[in-house]
C-alpha cells in the first residue's frame, strides 16, 4: 500500500474551499509533519535525498515490509500519513510552519531540520505546543548541552562527532603535520566545527598547531573567489571544511578548478553527499566524512542492503547520508511507539524512546546522551582511491561511540579543553 501525500497548504485549502476536509481524512491515520529543504541550494543534496527516503520507509512501514527485527505495520497500528513542509525560510519561518504542523494539521509528530539555525529554534515551540519531535540531520551540540527537553528527541550524533573524528583522523594520517586551515559556513554549525576541530588538535599536539587562515563565508553564499585565494595565499598541510549543501557542490567545482584541491590536502566532515555528483572532481586521496556510519562506510546488514538497493532502484541514485538519517528517525520513532504500545499516550512513548537502542542502516543508535534524547554512533573517515574509474575508500578509520562523542553530562568544549577524559578509542 502506498502511503497518501498531503502537504500543509493542501490541508489549509480543503479547509477553507469545502474540498477534502479533515474530518474526510481516514481518522485513525497517524500524520507525520515531515520538514526538509525541498527548495533552495540545499534540497538537491541534502532535502530530496531525504524526502526521498521517507517515501520509501514511509512505504515500508505502511506495508509492514521492513526487514526483520522491525515487525508490524504502521506506527501505533495506524497508517502513516505524511504532511510535507519546505524548510527553505529561515528559523521565523519554521517556527510559524511548526505551529501550523500542530494546531492547524493536528499532526500526530514531527521529523524534521537540516538547518542547525532551525533545530536551535524548534525545541522550545516543540515543548511549549508539548509535540513529540525529532531532529533527523543538523548538528550543533547546542541544541541538549544549553537545554533540557522533554518532547524532542536527535536520532543522530552531533557535529562535534565530526570534527573530534576529523581531528584524530588528520593527526594519525598526515605525516609531519604542522598546520591546518579552515573554510566553514558563518553560523553556528561552521563555527562549532571548526572550534571542536582546532580544539581537538590542540590537544592531541599539546598546542603543536598553526592555523594559517579561518574563513567563514555567508551561508550558501556560492562564490568563493576570495575565500580559496586566501587557503591559496595561506597555505597549510590540511584544509577543513564542514561545508554542506549547495556550499559543498560549489566549493568543490571553484576549488578543483583553481588547483586547491589537487594541490592541498582537504578533509570534507560532510563531503560524503557531492560522490555521486562531483566525485570526478575530487582528487585521490580527498578525505571524506559521511556525518556517521552511512553511505560507502555503512556495516554490512540486512537492513542496509535492503535500503541502498530499494534507494537506488525507486530514485536511480544511491543514497547518501541524509537519507539515512531520515531513515533512522523514522525507524527511532516507530521502535518507540512499537517499545510503548497501540494506544499509548505520548508521554509512554517518550519513557520508550529515552535511553533507546536500535539498528538502523547505518548501523547501530544509542540515544545515550542529553538524559536519553541524544544519539552517539561511531564515525568514520577514509580516502578516496579510485579503482578502474569507481570511488573507492583506503585507509578507512572507525572511531567508536564514547571515542569521539562527548559522555552524558558534559559539554563538548569543556570535555576536549579537558583532554577527552573517558574517551574509549579501542
Amino acid at each position: 500500500m502506498k502511503h497518501s501525500l498531503l502537504t500543509a497548504a493542501t490541508v489549509a485549502c480543503a479547509m477553507t474551499t469545502g474540498g477534502l476536509s479533515l474530518s474526510a481524512h481516514a481518522a485513525d491515520d497517524y500524520k507525520l509533519g515531515l520538514v526538509t529543504f525541498l527548495s533552495g541550494a540545499a534540497s538537491g543534496p541534502f532535502g530530496i535525498p531525504a524526502k526521498n527516503a521517507a517515501d520509501l520507509v514511509i512505504d515500508a512501514i505502511n506495508d509492514g515490509t521492513l526487514p526483520a527485527p522491525i515487525q508490524g505495520k504502521g506506527i501505533d497500528g495506524r497508517m502513516i500519513t505524511p504532511v510535507y513542509v519546505d524548510e527553505a525560510g529561515g528559523a521565523t519561518k519554521q517556527t510559524s510552519e511548526f505551529r501550523n504542523l500542530v494546531e492547524r494539521d493536528g499532526v500526530d509528530a514531527v521529523v524534521g531540520y537540516i538547518s542547525s539555525g532551525d533545530c536551535l529554534a524548534i525545541p522550545a515551540v516543540a515543548e511549549e505546543l508539548k509535540m513529540l519531535t525529532v531532529l533527523f540531520d543538523c548538528g550543533t551540540p547546542r541544541v541538549f548541552e544549553e537545554a533540557d527537553y522533554k518532547y524532542v528527541f536527535r536520532t543522530h550524533s552531533t557535529a562535534s562527532m565530526d570534527n573530534i573524528a576529523a581531528a584524530r583522523y588528520i593527526n594519525d594520517n598526515v605525516p609531519d603535520l604542522q598546520s591546518v586551515a579552515g573554510i566553514n559556513q558563518n553560523y553556528s554549525w561552521g563555527h562549532d566545527s571548526w572550534r571542536d576541530f582546532t580544539e581537538t588538535l590542540k590537544v592531541l599536539r599539546d598546542g603543536d598547531i598553526e592555523i594559517t587562515t579561518e574563513q567563514f563565508p555567508k551561508l550558501f553564499a556560492g562564490q568563493y573567489g576570495a575565500e580559496i585565494s586566501a587557503l591559496q595565499v595561506n597555505s597549510a598541510d590540511v584544509i577543513h571544511t564542514s561545508f554542506w549543501g549547495g556550499d559543498t557542490d560549489a566549493f568543490v567545482l571553484q576549488a578543483a578548478a583553481r588547483g586547491l584541491l589537487a594541490d592541498n590536502q582537504v578533509i570534507f566532515t560532510a563531503g560524503e553527499t557531492a560522490l555521486n555528483s562531483l566525485g570526478e572532481h575530487l582528487p585521490d586521496g580527498a578525505i571524506i566524512g559521511a556525518r556517521g556510519p552511512f553511505g560507502p562506510f555503512a556495516p554490512e546488514s540486512e537492513l542496509n542492503t535492503w535500503f541502498q538497493t530499494e534507494f537506488t532502484e525507486r530514485f536511480g541514485t544511491p543514497p547518501t547520508f541524509p537519507a539515512y538519517h531520515m531513515a533512522h528517525a523514522l525507524i527511532g520513532l516507530k521502535l518507540a511507539q512499537d517499545k510503548a504500545g497501540v494506544g499509548a499516550s505520548t508521554e509512554d512513548v517518550i519513557s520508550s524512546f529515552e535511553g533507546l537502542e536500535f539498528e538502523g542502516p547505518g548501523g547501530k543508535v544509542e540515544m545515550s546522551r542529553g538524559k536519553g534524547h541524544q544519539a552517539a554512533t561511531e564515525m568514520v573517515y577514509g580516502r578516496l582511491k579510485r579503482v578502474d574509474g569507481e570511488i573507492t575508500f583506503t585507509d578507512i578509520t572507525r572511531y567508536p561511540a564514547d571515542c569521539v562523542n562527548p559522555p552524558e553530562g558534559t559539554e563538548t568544549v569543556k570535555w576536549i579543553q579537558a583532554g577527552m577524559p573517558g574517551a574509549e578509542c579501542d
